[in-house]
């Protein structure tokens, strides 16, 4: 069950939690009150509790007042305040901060050291304009072509705010970074992830917005043009791509996450794993 709560004495009315939701699960009622409308559709990202900026709001139970203050100066506190921002002003990210953002490029690890990555930003916000208004041509064209249909379906639920020209994909941002590997480096699946993993705490510490895009991602793979529009050398495969831009809301504490499972290891007890459970387990190491 997903749900929130709303302290009526301290909520303003502002709507940001509404803004905010990713699934546009949350609406106001008839006394301008949020209220949660879709709660199979809710992440449980608890963007909402983040961003109120009174505290009225808590979600599943978890109060605003158990949160931390978002803090960006301590490597901690960034790592638990850190969020997906898919609210960007318009305006471009300065040449100084960009050039301190691709200073510490050469510093990003890779398997090997093979140094098989190369990056592409788009710092300008017109060249961004014209790439989304190509995606959301090109997707427009794949949604009704039976030959693309099985890998562009994921966006069908998405097809009337295409038509309407919504930036569904990229959220506004006025820049992209696209990490690409050499197809024949050692770890070419991994070292951008890496790569775009140090980016993102990096920029969000210079006070950046950034957003993992797994719609971007599936875009170049499908749309050899987004590829050449984007320069990505030949002999390199797009892993992934990550929104940038100045966020346009500021959130005010951290989430409070649900734990993750962890197994400490003190010694190792002896194996009994019959043959069709060891062959099983060899399949699922490969799944994915």
């Amino acid at each position: 069950m997903n749900n929130i709560q709303i302290d009526r004495e301290k909520c303003i009315h502002c709507g940001l939690c509404i803004n905010d939701c990713i699934s546009s699960c949350i609406e106001f009622d008839e006394n301008n009150f949020p209220i949660m409308t879709d709660e199979e559709r809710c992440l449980k990202c608890q963007h909402c509790l983040a961003i109120c900026p009174t505290g009225a709001l808590s979600f599943n139970g978890r109060q605003p007042e158990n949160s931390e203050e978002a803090n960006t100066n301590d490597l901690l506190s960034l790592i638990k305040s850190r969020k997906s921002i898919r609210q960007y002003s318009d305006e471009e990210i300065s040449e100084e901060i960009f050039q301190k953002l691709k200073y510490m490029f050469p510093y990003i690890p890779t398997g090997c050291n093979s140094r098989g990555l190369h990056f592409t930003i788009v710092d300008k916000k017109s060249a961004m304009d014209i790439i989304r208004n190509r995606v959301n041509e090109l997707i427009l064209k794949g949604l009704s072509n039976k030959l693309l249909e099985p890998l562009i379906k994921k966006f069908e639920r998405y097809k009337d705010a295409f038509i309407n020209g919504e930036d569904v994909i990229f959220r506004g941002a006025p820049h992209l970074i696209v990490v690409s590997s050499k197809i024949t480096a050692p770890c070419a699946a991994v070292d951008p992830i890496i790569a775009l993993s140090y980016i993102e705490l990096y920029a969000q510490s210079l006070g950046l917005g950034t957003c993992w895009c797994g719609f971007a991602q599936v875009c170049l793979k499908i749309f050899p043009e987004i590829c050449e529009m984007l320069e990505i050398p030949s002999g390199y495969a797009p892993i992934y791509a990550m929104l940038l831009g100045n966020p346009k809301v500021k959130y005010k504490r951290t989430t409070q996450p649900e734990p993750y499972e962890i197994t400490s290891i003190k010694e190792i007890k002896k194996q009994n794993s019959c043959f069709w459970c060891k062959t099983k387990r060899f399949f699922t190491n490969f799944l994915r």
